[in-house]
């Protein structure tokens, strides 16, 4: 049985971090079913990780350790299952109205990279440092670079050549 200060410590983790729990569930799912079945599953190994927060690192790249592995782990469990998707079922819409559409083409660029290309776009774009990133993901600061680096160059490439497709 977890004790009070447990209860409190994710309670205040919960409210603090929402954010980030669903930035990181939204980019590693398909559809809003995905995201909340993801997002449970996030809440939970961070509920479980609470006992061994020790305070050497910010409270908010534990949550995105947590929360990136318990993703990368899920997304690769996801992409064994066989589908179970009912063909005649209509395709899922997602509502952009009101939405920058540049903003709707990254999220849509970072979802189709790699768990790990992904959780790095997702820190980077956070303001985290690269030693930060390196200490979460458990890579060297070079090499964190190295490949946020080439998403950039790939994603600069993939930007112009839909710009030169809009303009023909």
């Amino acid at each position: 049985m977890k004790t009070r200060a447990h209860q409190e410590t994710f309670d205040r983790w919960l409210n603090c971090h929402t954010g980030l729990l669903l930035k990181v569930a939204s980019s590693f799912s398909k559809d809003a079913t995905d995201r909340d079945d993801l997002l449970q599953e996030i809440s939970f190994q961070v509920w479980k990780s609470i006992p061994g927060y020790d305070g050497r690192v910010k409270e908010s790249t534990w949550i995105y350790r947590v929360s990136l592995y318990t993703a990368i782990r899920w997304a690769k469990r996801e992409s064994n299952r066989p589908s179970t998707a009912n063909l005649e079922q209509p395709a899922i819409v997602i509502d952009q109205s009101g939405q920058d559409p540049r903003l709707a083409w990254l999220y849509e660029q970072i979802q189709a990279l790699e768990p790990i290309d992904r959780s790095l776009t997702l820190l980077m774009l956070d303001g985290y440092s690269y030693l930060e990133i390196a200490d979460t993901l458990g890579m060297t600061e070079s090499n964190v670079g190295v490949r946020l680096s080439r998403i950039k160059k790939d994603l600069t490439r993939k930007l112009q050549r839909e710009r030169n497709d809009d303009i023909r």
